[in-house]
């Protein structure tokens, strides 16, 4: 088959391994969606591949006090629509991510110290924050700024149509079919240059084996995320270039410790529901731990793409842990702390995973109920799209769900404040707590941590919070990600330990 020259290519088409979920850039904290907004909007602060902080439409920043942040804004960047940006759009954004109507799970977790966003001049923004945040340029880098004249009256579903997608970032909205493609233009008066491409299709292409179907048949030019039983096919196969970098994001099993009426039951031998569900004890959960094979799951549902973990950062990255390895496989034993923790006879539930958003989730799912069910927790698995899968989990309609966090920031904060913190949505905790976990003296050691300025000190604290999550197995760790991309030859890409898929990380080679 004969491929178009990609140094003459104008167009670059990307296939998305998971659905995006919406266009507005402040609904839904996850992967894909980050990873088209990125393309249309910009935050203040960005962040390289590595996750080094960057200038963007901030062209600096400073501490004023141990409460007030001053963010310098950059001169002369147009919106899409010829306005100038302005500390005014700022304003506006960052009370908006605040107040999103229906959103499941967005960002105000990330900015719930911030009191007040002022305009000093058209160029220059005053952060006040409740308690010293020290974290918070980093914190910031995952809110993508919106043009106040156009947010001022729209709402997500403007978004979603296309009509309120009006950014500073290199590309332009053109066109979006709902969970097939978006298509974007080239801005040609972006203040970073002139990027790569006139035009970007991202094709959303849930299914593994259909990615590779796609790239082999020249109908995409990059694809997030290949099969894991593809890549050294696709590394011996001289069309084709690899590119990879050990992720952040780690996969886990969330047990749920409340239950709405009407969620599915946890029962005994006799189908009798078992009331509160057994996963409210530490033991059964050290039981269901120990019985997971994470080195089998790494290396053979996940083909090598992942790394077995007993934590929740890889190794390295600050906040880490490390003195802690992968917990010991020992079905055996796991069985008889089981039968010791009140269940000889074990129990049967259901262990719900998403099919359309990260590859081999339903695999690995099916994996660990088979390890499950020989100790005697007799396991189906639920596998659902993302959209009902969220719903279910955040309503507490499930017994247990397979998940995974895209640490993005770096640091063991994020996983510890919104997905484990006891939530409270006056303080913007536990925004992703759907297992209504709760540990108040866990919440201290965090809230602490994240506003300690000492950077060693920090770390130190979040380490040990870390490990008072960890000890109670408020979720069980499973592996990190190693992510990959493949590209068609004369194609390159500069791989991100965030996953993300950026345009213009693209070129033409």
């Amino acid at each position: 088959m004969l491929y178009a020259a990609p140094a003459q290519a104008q167009e670059v088409r990307i296939g998305l391994s998971a659905a995006i979920t919406s266009l507005d850039p402040h609904f839904y904290n996850a992967t894909p969606n980050h990873t088209v907004a990125l393309n249309i909007f910009e935050p203040l602060v960005s962040r390289d591949a590595t996750g080094r902080l960057m200038p963007s439409l901030a062209t600096s920043w400073k501490s004023i006090s141990d409460t007030v942040w001053e963010f310098n804004l950059r001169k002369g960047v147009h919106w899409h629509d010829g306005s100038f940006f302005s500390a005014k759009d700022v304003v506006f954004s960052l009370n908006r991510v605040k107040n999103v109507p229906g959103a499941p799970g967005g960002f105000s977790g990330l900015i719930n110290t911030i009191v007040k966003v002022e305009s000093v001049d058209d160029l220059t923004v005053h952060i006040t924050t409740s308690v010293p945040t020290p974290n918070l340029p980093m914190q910031l880098s995952f809110i993508e700024i919106v043009s106040q004249k156009a947010g001022s009256i729209s709402t997500t579903a403007d978004y979603n149509s296309g009509r309120a997608m009006i950014g500073t970032g290199p590309y332009k909205f053109e066109k979006y079919v709902t969970n097939e493609r978006l298509s974007l233009v080239r801005n040609d008066d972006w203040w970073n240059g002139k990027p790569q491409w006139a035009h970007v299709t991202y094709e959303v292409v849930t299914n593994a084996a259909t990615r590779t179907t796609s790239i082999l048949a020249g109908d995409i030019d990059v694809a997030e995320t290949p099969p894991a039983q593809d890549i050294e096919r696709l590394r011996n196969d001289s069309r084709f270039r690899l590119f990879s970098a050990k992720g952040l994001r780690v996969a886990y099993v969330m047990p749920f410790y409340q239950a709405s009426a009407d969620a599915e039951p946890v029962t005994d031998a006799s189908g009798n529901r078992i009331t509160p569900s057994p996963l409210t004890n530490l033991a059964v959960r050290k039981a269901l731990s120990g019985a997971i094979d994470r080195s089998g799951l790494a290396s053979k549902i996940m083909f090598g793409t992942a790394e077995p973990t007993g934590q929740f950062l890889p190794p390295g990255v600050f906040s880490s842990l490390s003195d802690v390895g992968v917990p010991k496989y020992d079905p055996v034993a796991a069985k008889k702390l089981l039968a010791e923790s009140g269940y000889p006879d074990g129990f049967s539930l259901t262990l719900t995973a998403t099919n359309d958003r990260v590859p081999y989730s339903v695999e690995v799912a099916q994996a660990i109920a088979q390890m499950w069910s020989r100790i005697g927790v007799r396991t189906k698995v639920n596998a659902v799209p993302t959209s009902i899968g969220i719903k279910l989990a955040s309503n507490q309609s499930v017994p247990v769900y397979i998940d995974n966090w895209g640490n993005s920031s770096f640091e063991a904060g994020s996983i510890l404040g919104s997905l484990l913190g006891t939530v409270d949505p006056g303080k913007s905790r536990g925004t992703y707590n759907w297992s209504r976990y709760s540990n108040p003296a866990l919440d201290q050691q965090v809230d602490t941590a994240l506003r300690t300025v000492d950077t060693l000190q920090r770390e130190k604290l979040l380490q040990d919070a870390s490990r008072v999550a960890l000890d109670n197995l408020a979720v069980i760790p499973l592996f990190n990600f190693v992510n990959y991309w493949v590209t068609r030859k004369g194609y390159a890409y500069v791989p991100r330990a965030d996953g993300l898929t950026l345009a213009n990380a693209i070129t033409a080679q």
